[in-house]
């Protein structure tokens, strides 16, 4: 399955219409949230991807609830918003949560805390793919000691997926990284190509 993937999209109408085009040369798309810049601009950012054609599955970022997703999303028929859930797509299992994990410094964001996010990861079969917004926790997640979300780590090491596909913190965009025999990719809005 080969697999068109990207995060931060941030009302980028000129970016999302490139990944439109570039969507046609894949099974499946994968968006992993942020697609408006704090509340704003939602609406028209899903008008434009909802051109993508092929099986997509989206996950809030914290720039955008679950509920507001799935809302502009209502007339896209092959996309599916997942968020503590999972969707099976030719025969291949995806399981979605987004929102800023652990909980940031703002108070606009659309958070979960790491306790949160430990509940709703408990549904996420073995092997799947998990299409996060948050990156784990010392895995393509910022400077210093980064930004990333202990429990997602545990859930990773524990249900062991296929291929983790995270964004959120912009610094790392394009970084790749490994935890529990899966690849981790940081994917930033340019669209990033993984076969699976």
């Amino acid at each position: 399955m080969k697999l068109l993937a990207f995060s931060d999209l941030h009302r980028d109408l000129d970016q999302g219409a490139k990944l439109v085009a570039m969507a046609a040369d894949a099974d499946a798309v994968i968006a992993a949230g942020d697609f408006a810049s704090i509340h704003e601009g939602l609406e028209e950012t899903i008008e434009v991807l909802a051109r993508i054609e092929k099986p997509t599955v989206l996950v809030p970022g914290n720039n955008e609830t679950a509920d507001a997703l799935r809302a502009a999303s209502a007339g896209w028929a092959t996309a599916r918003v997942l968020h503590g859930e999972g969707t099976t797509i030719d025969g291949v299992e995806f399981f979605g949560l987004g929102a800023g994990i652990p909980t940031t410094p703002w108070d606009w964001s659309f958070d979960l805390t790491d306790e949160e996010a430990a509940a709703l990861l408990a549904g996420c079969p073995e092997g799947a793919v998990l299409v996060l917004h948050s990156p784990p926790k010392g895995h393509c997640d910022g400077p210093g000691e980064g930004f990333g979300s202990p429990a997602l780590a545990a859930a990773i090491a524990a249900k062991r997926p296929r291929l983790v596909v995270f964004g959120h913190i912009h610094e790392a965009w394009g970084c790749t990284s490994e935890l529990a025999g899966a690849p981790l990719y940081n994917l930033g809005p340019r669209g990033t190509w993984i076969e699976i």
